[in-house]
């Protein structure tokens, strides 16, 4: 059998090569050892399979590990959430991100990110669609709702999200079939579960969208707003997905060039400076 043939077995290999004693919580250190990482016993113990499967795994002898046996190896081997994903398609399974992953943290360079948009509405979404960070023209946009930033919450349950949001029927609906994307990715999300309990109790119209079974991404979506202060705003979304923190989503709203919203958008700024 060629490398090429047992990728997840060179994969696991090279990984556990990576992982010291010391770093996976294994008493010992590394003294007496002739190569550098985890055995394949200790690998086995770790993930909690016998040293026996594990060995067949890495030789390519046993093809059809389960989703529960590749999530623990991950974990044995400390893997980044990218390095993860690719365990799981080694193995010929859907990824499974797991609750660790770090869906609910904005990285600092990322929040610097937002404050380099300086006409243009950018702000983090995690999972259950709240809004983790947002940049002063985003969080302007957004005031007429306080404190609340769990976006499907503002459009099912509070009054003034009719006034502002001129599409607010479309609006419900993306955030639906987004919101049972997410629940789909991240089954044991506990924000999602109760998000949709919570607004399933409140709204009829949201228990009717959720029972569609449609998912769709936050794609490129135009979005108008009509906010308190400056009016009608018309923003072309993009949507980016947070490679290293699987989950969130960068969304940046930007104005067409010379409109009335780009100039709705820089009063907006203006505001948010400190005095």
């Amino acid at each position: 059998m060629t490398p090429r043939d047992n990728e997840l077995g060179a994969f696991l290999r090279a990984s556990r090569s990576r992982v010291e004693p010391g770093d996976a919580g294994l008493a010992g250190g590394v003294s007496g050892r002739r190569v550098s990482g985890l055995r394949r016993e200790e690998v086995a113990v770790l993930a909690g399979v016998s040293a026996d499967y594990y060995a067949r795994l890495e030789q390519g002898r046993e093809r059809n590990p389960s989703a529960q046996v590749i999530d623990a190896l991950g974990h044995a081997l400390r893997l980044a959430p990218e390095a993860r994903e690719h365990l799981f398609r080694l193995a010929g399974l859907n990824p499974r991100l797991g609750p660790d992953s770090p869906r609910g943290l904005v990285h600092p360079s990322l929040l610097r990110l937002l404050e380099t948009f300086a006409q243009a509405a950018a702000y983090v979404l995690g999972p259950a669609l709240d809004v983790l960070a947002a940049n002063p023209i985003a969080e302007a946009l957004l005031s007429p709702f306080g404190a609340e930033r769990n976006m499907p919450r503002v459009l099912f349950t509070d009054p003034r999200a009719k006034e502002v949001f001129a599409d607010w029927e479309l609006q419900l609906s993306s955030s639906v079939y987004a919101l049972r994307l997410n629940a789909g990715r991240f089954p044991d999300d506990a924000e999602i579960t109760g998000l949709v309990a919570e607004l399933s109790a409140a709204s009829p119209r949201f228990r009717a969208l959720w029972a569609d079974h449609d998912v769709a991404g936050l794609t490129r979506k135009f979005k108008v707003f009509v906010h308190p202060e400056v009016g009608r705003v018309e923003l072309t979304y993009q949507t980016f997905e947070v490679v290293d923190a699987p989950g969130q989503q960068l969304l940046v709203g930007a104005p067409a060039p010379g409109s009335r919203s780009e100039e709705a958008l820089a009063y907006l700024a203006s505001m948010a400076e400190p005095a």
